[in-house]
């Protein structure tokens, strides 16, 4: 039996579920999402932390790594287009990447980490 085609979604399709994902924008064919760190040990932690997470998935972006910003782009090649897996491992990363403790036991980081980056 052949493989089923996992289903693509459209640009009207992908511009609205990327409002589940704040700074996620959509250009040339990929979801995007861009992160800001405090420099380099950071932003090769982050990397590591989005491989891990990607690998876990079996699910790869491409990576575009910088002294303090990273780059995720997300798309099914297999697929041919933006599917499910690349949203849902956005969100994943997402929640991974900018998570901080809120209360409790954890202080957490007193530097500026991992933030949110302009879209572009």
């Amino acid at each position: 039996m052949p493989a089923t085609k996992e289903k693509t979604y459209n640009d009207a399709e992908i511009a609205q579920r990327l409002k589940e994902l704040p700074g996620w924008y959509f250009e040339d064919g990929w979801i995007r999402r861009v992160y800001k760190t405090d420099g380099w040990p950071t932003t090769t932690m982050l990397v590591n932390a989005v491989a891990y997470l990607a690998e876990a998935a079996y699910h790869h972006p491409d990576l575009s790594v910088t002294w303090g910003r990273l780059t995720v782009k997300l798309q099914n090649h297999a697929a041919g287009g933006i599917t499910d897996k690349d949203f849902e491992l956005a969100r994943r990363i997402e929640d991974v990447v900018l998570w901080r403790p809120t209360g409790g036991a954890l202080e957490g980081t007193p530097n500026k980490w991992v933030r949110p980056g302009e879209p572009k």
